[in-house]
């Protein structure tokens, strides 16, 4: 499956897109800047459990996909993508509430499909838009909407 395609998935803003929780160290900023951080991290790791605690239960994407289907969606593309890489860039970071954050970011992505020696390499280049909520101390994805360059 090309890499444009998965990324059309929730997945896209969560390797994309990459939350981890936050203590209560640091400022708000600081927080969701590190929340970010870990869920590329997780995302080159193609670890979808460490990436999935950082999207909300209530989580919508401008598709209408949930949470469930985010999951199943990363599931796919770490199957299809034997390495992940992502290069990330925090485009503005914003706080319309005390516990909200609007985060654009810029996410270039790279997998590498198939068995080594016989894989195919794709990169792409993604503008993300996202809100963050805190829940319990913890900041996480709660909207996603991304769109290639």
């Amino acid at each position: 499956m090309r890499l444009l395609t998965l990324l059309r998935s929730p997945f896209s803003w969560v390797a994309l897109l990459l939350l981890t929780a936050c203590s209560d160290d640091g400022s708000p900023e600081q927080q969701v800047r590190a929340v970010i951080e870990s869920m590329e991290v997780a995302a080159e790791a193609r670890d979808v459990g460490d990436l999935m605690e950082h999207i909300s239960a209530s989580y919508r994407d401008a598709q209408g996909q949930d949470r469930t289907e985010a999951s199943r969606y990363a599931r796919g593309y770490f199957i299809a993508n034997q390495s992940v890489h992502l290069l990330t860039r925090v485009e503005s970071l914003e706080f319309p509430a005390p516990d909200e954050a609007r985060v654009k970011l810029q996410v270039g992505m790279a997998g590498r499909a198939g068995a080594p020696g016989q894989a195919g390499l794709s990169a792409d280049l993604y503008d993300f838009d996202l809100a963050l909520v805190r829940e319990d101390g913890e900041w996480k994805v709660s909207y996603a909407d991304w769109r290639a360059h």
